[in-house]
């Protein structure tokens, strides 16, 4: 049986399209995946995402040194409120996973990792942890509400109280607060301003009703997925995997080389990779004809074939199809993607396609 967040009752009561998403019963949407999109690069929308998986790490000082090798960002980096983006990676260099992973001065730090790679994740992390003398719990008693776009904070004050959303505000990207029994980040997958809330699983019914009373629609994952494409954010098992590094896959911002003395899993694969030239760039592409991008289709330039797409859609804030992918390095500006024995024309574009609801090609 399908695993359901404390949010279930009320997604199935709006007649949500119901899907299997890593073992979940989660909203594809609620009767209109475009509307909902449109809903939150224009207004306010609101995500259940309290699939995810939220682990903590209680003794601040192990942890750090757990996560300095763990982990291919440095978490040196960081200060109290303070999150950071990064990936779990093998010793070969592949990506585990993609997550989020916020200080919290003497409370620790807190990861929050993917629905569908939760056994495989704790399954590595565990016995490293338990190397470090890092005590860690998984926090299946906190839910997760993601409220997302332009008015998302202006519409949350009558939620959380105008001197709440003050704080927030006063919050840049990536840094979180912790108030009233509350965890707020300002984080997201939308390329919209917004945050994700972590309340009680017991709280978190009450809060949806209140937040959807204020005006924040509920949308399913579809939306999702067409939101964090135009933004340019990778999605876990279509963008990269365990078979990819994070150089072959637009993550190489994540990597923190300096100092050269941290000896991450996977650095020594990396930077193997970094001397010999990475074969592979990640790339932006818009169809200048009508259909529709999808992954695993193929790339040519003229005769020969040059990569392959790792996600597309058809993107409703551009009107047109857009997708990743990942392709040889030093590829022209234009190519052909194959759409059932048809070859096509793609333009390779810089990413993200749309930023705050501004579309950033032509």
């Amino acid at each position: 049986m399908a695993k359901r967040t404390p949010l279930y009752a009320r997604y199935a009561a709006l007649g949500a399209k119901l899907v299997d998403f890593g073992g979940w019963d989660m909203p594809l949407h609620y009767g209109s995946q475009i509307g909902e999109h449109h809903q939150v690069r224009r207004a306010a929308g609101l995500f259940d995402v309290s699939h995810m998986t939220i682990v903590d790490f209680t003794d601040p000082a192990p942890t750090r040194s757990l996560l300095r090798t763990l982990l291919a960002n440095d978490v040196a980096r960081l200060y109290p409120g303070k999150a950071l983006y990064t990936c779990l990676l093998n010793q070969a260099g592949g990506v585990i996973d993609d997550l989020i992973v916020y200080d919290r001065g003497d409370a620790g730090y807190r990861l929050v990792l993917n629905a569908a790679t939760r056994d495989q994740d704790l399954a590595w992390i565990a016995p490293i942890a338990e190397r470090f003398g890092a005590a860690w719990r998984e926090r299946d008693d906190l839910a997760m509400l993601a409220a997302q776009g332009p008015e998302a904070l202006a519409k949350l004050e009558t939620v959380l109280g105008a001197e709440t959303v003050a704080a927030v505000r006063t919050l840049k990207p990536f840094h979180a607060l912790e108030t009233h029994g509350l965890f707020i980040a300002r984080t997201g997958y939308t390329g919209e301003d917004g945050v994700e809330i972590l309340p009680p699983v017991t709280e978190a019914p009450a809060l949806w009703d209140q937040m959807v009373a204020a005006g924040i629609m509920p949308c399913g994952l579809g939306a999702r997925d067409t939101l964090r494409l135009e933004a340019g954010m990778n999605l876990y098992g279509s963008d990269m995997d365990e078979t990819t590094t994070p150089l072959v896959s637009g993550l190489g911002w994540t990597v923190a080389w300096e100092p050269a003395d941290r000896d991450f899993i996977g650095r020594a694969a990396l930077e193997q990779q970094r001397a010999a030239g990475v074969p592979q760039a990640f790339v932006g592409l818009v169809l200048e004809d009508r259909g529709v991008l999808r992954g695993h289709q193929h790339i040519y330039d003229c005769t020969r074939e040059i990569g392959q797409i790792t996600s597309g859609t058809f993107s409703p804030t551009l009107n047109r199809a857009i997708a990743l992918a990942r392709v040889k390095a030093g590829v022209s500006e234009h190519c052909q993607v194959d759409i059932r024995g048809k070859r096509l024309p793609v333009r390779v574009v810089k990413l993200p396609f749309v930023r705050h609801g501004r579309a950033l090609i032509v």
